[in-house]
């Protein structure tokens, strides 16, 4: 299997160009089945997870076709309500082809949905707003069906939780319901934003986008569209810890600062100098001094770069505290930061991290796609030789993420 090895970086320098994001791909591909028309994105990354939306969506009798960053897919021969459980079971965002199935078939099949292992992601909401718009839901034998066998009507529906997924299906699903939905409590992330902008442009009437109720009138029909996805938020994110956690000085080409003010502003206090410039965001390092950070729903720090943050910060002078408000059991890379030398303990949803002179090389293991991100991070400022295993976890959100530590100075490399 693969592994990551690297030695101490120095300081990261050069620059890097951030991919599009995963996190607003995955469901722009599933809307390809609410439309018997084409959908063409670009700058679409090769990860695995991107991989496996596409087996799923052409199990389904979708067409997937795809010449280097650009992918063609066409719902018109959909001949399947039944997702297959091999793809489902590998990756949480399978449950998005729920809401359009349902839109466009009138009923939907699938298992529970698989992907790393962070916490509870119950989609007791996804059901319940399905439901309100008039599904029939089934749950039994670790699958969930759904049917609306008069089409899905218009609703009122209050989340409890601010769910990007929920809100993702519901809203695409809403796109082709009969009348009004309204979404309250909905979430606000930028990768939602994205989505709704491709959905106006195959035809769908939304506002409130980017707020936190949206009102859905629903249409006929939706038509294909063309579509470049978002700049990868949470991958600019990492490595913008990664240059500051190695001192370095690094220009993210094509990122967007806009979607990371919580970010930027922790980095900042941190000690790191961020800057916006017309191609992207510059980040040089500085000595580093601990922070307080709690990760909380868009607009606030992303669970997602809980980890890297960790990472950067068993260095940093002085102590930290981190919450976890999100999922409770993102603090699966403390371990393997313990065995290079990381002073971290963990009460409940809170972990303390005391920063270290030095941290050292070891065998360590990515038990998730963001925990290996920090260990990787954690890798280019430790004393001697790191190896990081699993790292499919790490592929499955980030493309080729030792070439693009390389290509800024780090002796890092992928090796079967």
């Amino acid at each position: 299997m693969a592994q990551y090895v690297m030695q101490k970086s120095p300081a990261l320098h050069g620059e890097v160009r951030v991919q599009r994001s995963k996190n607003a791909v995955l469901p722009m591909m599933a809307c390809c089945l609410m439309t018997e028309e084409c959908i063409d994105l670009a700058g679409v990354p090769k990860l695995t997870d991107v991989d496996c939306m596409a087996a799923l969506l052409s199990d389904l009798g979708a067409t997937v076709t795809r010449k280097n960053d650009e992918m063609t897919l066409c719902g018109g021969g959909l001949n399947g309500w039944q997702a297959g459980h091999n793809w489902v079971e590998r990756m949480r965002a399978s449950v998005l082809v729920m809401g359009p199935l349902l839109a466009r078939c009138r009923k939907a099949r699938l298992n529970f949905p698989g992907g790393c292992a962070i916490g509870t992601r119950p989609i007791d909401l996804h059901l319940k707003g399905l439901s309100l718009m008039g599904a029939s839901v089934a749950l039994s034998d670790g699958c969930m069906e759904a049917r609306a066998q008069e089409g899905l009507k218009g609703a009122n529906i209050y989340l409890d939780f601010p769910s990007v997924g929920a809100t993702e299906n519901i809203m695409m699903a809403a796109t082709l319901a009969q009348g009004t939905t309204v979404i309250e409590n909905a979430a606000k992330e930028p990768e939602i934003v994205d989505l709704a902008h491709l959905l106006e442009r195959m035809g769908a009437r939304i506002s409130g986008v980017g707020q936190s109720t949206l009102v859905i009138e629903g249409v006929e029909k939706l038509h294909g569209a063309q579509y470049t996805p978002m700049p990868d938020r949470i991958e600019t994110g990492t490595l913008m810890l990664c240059a500051a956690a190695t001192g370095g000085d690094v220009l993210l080409m094509g990122a967007d600062g806009s979607s990371l003010h919580a970010v930027i502003a922790k980095m900042r206090e941190c000690g790191a100098v961020i800057t916006a410039q017309d191609q992207g965001i510059r980040v040089r390092g500085g000595e580093l001094v601990g922070v307080d950070v709690e990760t909380l729903v868009y607009p606030g720090f992303p669970t997602d770069l809980q980890a890297p943050m960790m990472a950067l910060l068993c260095r940093a002078e002085g102590t930290s505290i981190l919450t976890e408000h999100i999922f409770e059991n993102r603090f699966m890379q403390v371990p393997q930061l313990r065995k290079m030398g990381a002073s971290i303990t963990v009460r409940g949803r809170n972990a303390i991290v005391r920063g270290v002179m030095e941290l050292h090389g070891a065998r360590v293991a990515a038990t998730d796609l963001r925990a290996g991100a920090a260990l990787v991070l954690a890798g280019l400022t430790a004393e001697g030789h790191t190896t990081v295993t699993d790292i499919a976890h790490i592929e499955r959100g980030y493309v080729d993420l030792a070439g693009a530590l390389a290509a800024l100075g780090a002796p890092i490399a992928r090796v079967e």
